[in-house]
């Protein structure tokens, strides 16, 4: 059902000496998803966990919140010549009754963009479809020292990182610090909705008690899916977008960027940090 990785033949130069040999590469495909048999997305990803993609892709939609909702999900026929099946196109079949939602192109667009479209209409669609309302009691509470270990953790975790060079990763913890399920895909979205969609099929939503830490920059769209899923911390190892930080205080998701070394940036939600340990330390 599609490789994770290809090898391609390169020139290699290096201090001016030529070379060729071969490079392993991490693919790239598209993954079509039907909602109830009709065409809804498509997305670029690294073939794996597509049906968990596709999960956790309606679950940001607001189409799925609880476990039941979702009926099966199966791959459709492909367009090959010979009809063989290209494992590159997904249906999500609800649960009978189910209440679907009306997804607009306008919101279809800006879900599955980086940069989203009118920043009021997105965060009035997302206070409009949130099923799981940030709502951690008591609150998470994380001691800045511990969060500042997780991106190597991170890192170690990422097996076709390590022969690629060419993935995000996403990755969930504890409020202590255990991972509790990581993912790897091209598209950092990706791997955020593979994350939530096996939450989701485990019978694991809302994702009340958890840090979701992304391997790039926190953009509006990785912040809604982490609002979507009812999850209160969201760090990420590069900068947030204006937007992300305009919809994690709205909603209270505590958003950290910068995450490197013994440093980072508390964007919003700084109520979750024991911050008073933190500043009690010598500078």
């Amino acid at each position: 059902m599609g490789r994770v990785t290809e090898r391609r033949k390169v020139i290699r130069i290096r201090d001016g000496a030529i070379s060729s040999r071969p490079d392993t590469l991490v693919t790239e495909e598209p993954l079509e998803i039907r909602l109830n048999g009709k065409p809804l997305a498509i997305t670029m990803r690294t073939p794996g966990d597509d049906f968990a993609l596709a999960a956790g892709f309606l679950v940001s939609e607001g189409v799925l919140a609880h476990h039941n909702d979702l009926q099966n999900i199966v791959y459709c026929a492909g367009a090959t010549v010979d009809g063989s099946n290209t494992y590159n196109i997904v249906d999500v079949k609800t649960t009978p009754g189910l209440q679907v939602p009306d997804i607009t192109l306008e919101r279809n667009v800006y879900t599955t963009s980086s940069c989203g479209l009118c920043g009021k209409a997105s965060l009035d669609a997302v206070r409009t479809t949130t099923r799981w309302p940030v709502s951690d009691t008591p609150p998470v509470r994380v001691d800045p020292a511990l969060l500042a270990s997780l991106p190597d953790r991170l890192r170690a975790a990422q097996r076709v990182f390590d022969r690629t060079g060419g993935l995000h990763a996403a990755a969930l913890f504890t409020e202590d610090g255990e991972l509790i399920d990581i993912r790897e895909d091209v598209g950092r979205h990706n791997a955020v909705d593979k994350l939530v969609g096996r939450a989701l099929q485990n019978g694991d939503l809302p994702l009340s008690r958890v840090i979701l830490l992304v391997s790039g920059r926190a953009s509006f769209e990785l912040a809604q899916k982490a609002v979507m899923a009812g999850i209160p911390v969201l760090a990420a190892v590069s900068a947030p977008s204006s937007l992300a930080v305009d919809l994690a205080t709205e909603t209270g998701l505590t958003l950290v960027g910068f995450l490197r070394g013994h440093s980072m940036n508390v964007y919003a939600g700084e109520h979750r940090l024991t911050l008073e340990a933190a500043t009690a330390a010598p500078g």
